[in-house]
């Protein structure tokens, strides 16, 4: 990894798409720190510390800490995120949209163009939502309509702000413009957590105790990341061969080629999917005020990832078999939508494509969905391991670190297919060399 980028530095192109990159995020950062006109930070901060249910706390990762801080950013690109999954699903289930997806670059730009607006309007009402909640709280500092209306415009200015900056990276920079935000804004909050288990583990502590410690967290969060590493990356190549044809006295056509299924075909997807489900419940009545208490207080604390694995409230452990359960179905629904078997049997069979000893037609199609089935299955717990160990972690010794889970899966993620762009953008730039020459 860094003998490429020692290498890209080497070529201007790349090296200006970097830069402009790295002052992108600087921009995003200092974006960050711009208060809301008219919310005390003081105040809110306060009252998310009084949040036990830890249903921002995903959430607030993924904001790089802007929405702890109330800052201009503090929707970040999580509306963004929702607009871009439910028009991935809409294509689904419009056909019309299911042909511009296939229509190619022009289908794609109208798509595009479809996610901008539905993340701006995602952005309104979460911000106007947000902003009749601190009237209600007396969060506000007059209280009064147009404090209401001043927070949603700086919150939808701010998240269509870094849509438009994630783009700019895209176009101008490496690596896809989104991704990016998302893994700087996770990565900022790292210096915090590693306090945060220098306070609980080492701290105090004498030096056989502190470096045993030291080295167990190390290991485990090498270990963890190795982990990652080899499930983004795994993947089952399904081979294919094509017939050739002859044409006057040649042989003409493809060979063997082959369809490459990642183990880990959902991504992150499915936990965000599942940790969203869950956490809604707790961001509704945090935003409200509610004040619970029996069976709604149960269900609020079990669907919460904190109480999770903790000794002294087993009962709230149930919450985590649902979260299992979730995940699974999850990476086996998302998958569906992103892959289907009948569709690449069939452009097989069009381009004379078969694979060796399974027959066209029917018998491809159920020999893919049996290969892909297993593949989303052996993912899924692959993700859940993943994401199992920083929520055991938290329970039994009551530490909540960002890097856990979610936020690793998205990291290695981002890092490696960024990694790869700069890679195919050397590439390119040697063939077109060669071809100069």
């Amino acid at each position: 990894m860094f003998k490429t980028l020692k290498n890209a530095l080497k070529i201007k192109e790349i090296r200006q798409r970097i830069l402009f990159t790295l002052f992108i995020l600087v921009v995003v950062r200092l974006g960050a720190q711009l208060p809301i006109p008219g919310v005390s930070r003081d105040v809110f901060s306060q009252w998310f510390e009084s949040q036990t249910s830890g249903a921002f706390d995903l959430f607030d990762a993924m904001t790089g800490g802007s929405f702890t801080q109330m800052s201009v950013f503090a929707l970040s690109i999580s509306t963004y995120i929702t607009a871009s999954i439910v028009i991935q699903l809409l294509t689904i289930a419009i056909p019309k949209w299911e042909e511009m997806q296939k229509e190619g670059e022009d289908g794609r730009k109208k798509l595009r163009a479809y996610t901008r607006y539905l993340t701006v309007g995602l952005s309104l009402i979460e911000g106007l939502a947000m902003g009749i909640n601190f009237y209600r709280g007396g969060n506000l500092a007059h209280n009064n309509v147009l404090d209401v209306i001043m927070v949603m415009v700086a919150l939808s200015a701010g998240a269509t702000m870094l849509m438009w900056l994630g783009e700019r990276i895209t176009e101008k920079g490496v690596g896809n413009g989104i991704s990016i935000i998302l893994l700087f804004n996770i990565i900022s909050r790292l210096p915090e957590d590693f306090a945060l288990l220098y306070n609980v583990f080492l701290k105090g502590k004498n030096i056989v105790k502190a470096g045993l410690a030291g080295l167990i967290i190390l290991v485990v969060i090498l270990a963890i990341i190795v982990f990652v590493i080899y499930l983004q990356d795994g993947q089952r190549k399904i081979p294919v061969q094509y017939s050739k044809k002859v044409v006057g006295r040649r042989l003409v056509g493809r060979g063997g080629s082959s369809i490459p299924l990642k183990v880990n075909t959902a991504g992150v997807i499915p936990i965000i999917f599942a940790s969203s489900l869950m956490s809604m419940p707790g961001l509704i009545v945090g935003f409200t005020g509610a004040s619970l208490t029996g069976i709604p207080a149960f269900l609020v604390n079990m669907l919460s990832s904190s109480n999770w694995c903790n000794p002294a409230r087993p009962q709230y452990s149930i919450g985590l078999l649902i979260y299992i359960v979730l995940v699974v179905l999850f990476a086996y629904f998302y998958t569906s939508i992103t892959f289907n078997p009948v569709e690449v049997a069939d452009n097989m069979r069009k381009q004379g494509g078969f694979i060796p000893g399974i027959r066209p037609g029917k018998p491809t199609v159920e020999y893919l969905t049996k290969i892909l089935n297993s593949l989303i299955f052996i993912g899924a717990v692959g993700l859940l391991i993943v994401a199992l160990i920083p929520i055991l972690f938290a329970g039994i010794f009551s530490v909540n670190v960002s890097f856990g889970g979610t936020s690793l899966i998205i990291i290695v993620g981002v890092v490696l297919e960024t990694i790869k762009q700069i890679e195919s953008m050397m590439l390119v730039r040697h063939y077109k060399g060669f071809l100069n020459d």
